[in-house]
């Protein structure tokens, strides 16, 4: 380490080479989110919004560090080495801090980095009663909890997919989508369509990572059985790559429809609403077993040939245990565009799932996705904050692709969204507090 840094060094002026150094410590498993949710302005309010959170993960597309891109932004407010050194320590970074000189006493944060309430994960997991737990509460895998999935072979799947065939229905392919944990492709068993999602790192996930989200998905499935939860026919994992087989849904995910993607029909209003009261309901039967589901987003809400909804993709739930603890966990997961503040420091909440809802909702009434950082604003949870502040109007926000809407039953229906969107999670209803008014509602 250069003799020229000390502990009153802004961190604008670190050198690229120790910038490095402290990427290569925070890039994998994204450490660097739970220093950007710490981060806070000289007026104790949060320095980072999901938005901000969305443009530092982007970077890594263009090959950049996001780790590099959040210092250079904090740099601007004149930290210096201490403020980070004291950081990288209180999210337990204790290695990456090593690399930078501190003072020896004990300093009170200092007047940007404020933590007042916000916990931030330890590394070892703890409810709020204090009791160890650990990243999954699931009992160890046994027969039991497979016994009702049928079993396949990687040779046979591969065989059904065309070789995994990657290229869209459209152009002859199977693929059906992809998401950060793998892709979907199109086959048929028994003469009957099925999905089949093969895992594969897409994300900055380790192999161990990819195995545990598809014994948790298994694990899970297992337990979850509803109308409006999708099937797990069965999986494979004797081949070169996990895979999951569900029941096949043919309109597809929410997401895509509400975007008429390859120049489907616009749902109606009446037909979104009963997508919403499914969605709830699946969302009440997860809750009312001890189940967060943790990444509830309208590509993860599929429709079959009815358009009844089923929740999918459940390889991040986690099994509570009992619903009035909150989890922690080191490893930050889900959509930040539907992520609720507590979910962005490795918070594992039903409130959480409940903040999510609220985005779906805005995306059922206005059509729009999630996020557009071509946009203004880029994430569609902000608009709330414009209606509120009265910068534009509910109406103005209508999906007009609708002609059935019912301006007074979106209302209520927004009004619902709203609640699910406050920023403390305390604050928030629990799903049998939105559901019994969206049946009266719409």
């Amino acid at each position: 380490m250069s003799t020229t840094i000390s502990p009153s060094t802004y961190v604008r002026n670190l050198s690229p080479g120790l910038l490095r150094q402290l990427a290569d410590f925070l890039d994998p498993q994204e450490g660097w989110k739970r220093l950007a949710v710490d981060i806070r302005k000289a007026s104790g309010e949060p320095r980072y919004t999901q938005f901000h959170i969305r443009r530092f993960e982007g970077v890594t597309q263009k090959g950049k560090s996001p780790t590099h891109e959040l210092l250079y932004d904090w740099g601007t407010t004149n930290c210096t080495v201490q403020d980070l050194a004291d950081l990288l320590r209180r999210n337990e970074f204790l290695t990456a801090a090593s690399l930078f000189p501190c003072e020896t006493a004990p300093r009170s944060r200092c007047q940007t980095l404020p933590m007042d309430e916000l916990q931030t994960p330890q590394t070892s997991s703890k409810t709020e009663h204090g009791n160890p737990v650990s990243e999954s509460t699931e009992p160890e895998e046994n027969d039991e909890e497979t016994s009702g999935f049928g079993t396949y072979s990687f040779n046979q799947l591969k065989r059904i997919t065309k070789d995994f065939d990657d290229r869209p229905l459209s152009d002859g392919g199977c693929k059906i989508g992809e998401g950060g944990f793998g892709v979907v492709f199109q086959g048929h068993l028994k003469g009957e369509k099925v999905a089949v999602k093969k895992l594969t790192t897409m994300t900055d996930a380790s192999l161990q990572e990819l195995q545990d989200q598809f014994e948790q998905e298994i694990k899970t499935m297992a337990r979850c059985h509803h109308e409006n939860i999708v099937k797990l026919l069965g999986f494979s994992n004797d081949g070169a790559s996990y895979c999951l087989v569900y029941t096949f849904m043919s309109n597809g995910s929410l997401l895509d429809r509400l975007a008429c993607v390859n120049s489907t029909a616009p749902l109606s209003w009446s037909r979104r609403c009963n997508i919403v009261l499914g969605t709830a309901r699946g969302i009440k039967y997860l809750h009312d077993n001890n189940h967060v589901h943790r990444d509830i987003k309208s590509a993860n809400i599929l429709l079959d040939d009815t358009f009844t909804p089923k929740i999918s993709d459940f390889g991040l739930a986690r099994a509570t245990g009992h619903l009035a603890r909150t989890m922690m966990t080191e490893r930050i997961v889900g959509t930040t565009a539907y992520m609720a503040p507590e979910a962005l420091r490795g918070e594992v909440t039903i409130k959480s799932d409940i903040f999510s809802f609220g985005v779906v909702l805005l995306e059922i009434i206005s059509g729009l996705a999630p996020f557009d950082e071509d946009r203004n604003p880029a994430l569609l949870l902000d608009i709330k904050e414009e209606i509120e502040e009265e910068e534009k109007t509910l109406e103005e926000y209508v999906d007009i692709k609708m002609e059935d809407a019912e301006l007074h039953v979106i209302e209520k229906m927004y009004c619902i969204s709203s609640q699910c969107l406050n920023q403390m999670k305390n604050k928030r209803p629990n799903i049998n507090t939105v559901y019994s008014p969206l049946i009266y509602t719409i």
